[in-house]
């Protein structure tokens, strides 16, 4: 393995951990789910690929994706909705500071 290879190989995993980050910064659980999905899939379905060009132009794609989730995610938290059941833990509505709830919901039988 040369010097440019190994250097590829962790800029390859740090933009997969970078759009991992983003992807976990959706307030909706679907996008949240969705993006973590879409960034799998597109690793795994390109990790057999050596030519450093279509890496580059892969790499440059990626960048792209990383700083168009960047955005979206700071305009999903403008937009708040109830946690999905699939979400667990807390009910109720957030408040867009790091998953503070607002009201919470009474369940069972008091």
């Amino acid at each position: 393995m040369t010097a440019a290879h190994g250097d590829m190989a962790y800029q390859v995993r740090s933009l997969y951990r970078a759009l991992n980050r983003a992807a976990r910064q959706f307030a909706a659980y679907n996008f949240r789910d969705y993006a973590k999905r879409r960034t799998r899939d597109a690793f795994r379905e390109n990790k057999n690929v050596a030519d450093e060009g279509r890496i580059r132009e892969l790499m440059s794609k990626g960048e792209k994706e990383l700083k168009m989730m960047k955005r979206q995610t700071v305009i999903s938290q403008f937009f708040q909705l109830d946690r999905l059941v699939v979400e667990g833990g807390k009910e109720g509505r957030q408040t867009g500071r790091r998953n503070d709830i607002i009201r919470q919901k009474d369940t069972g039988w008091d």
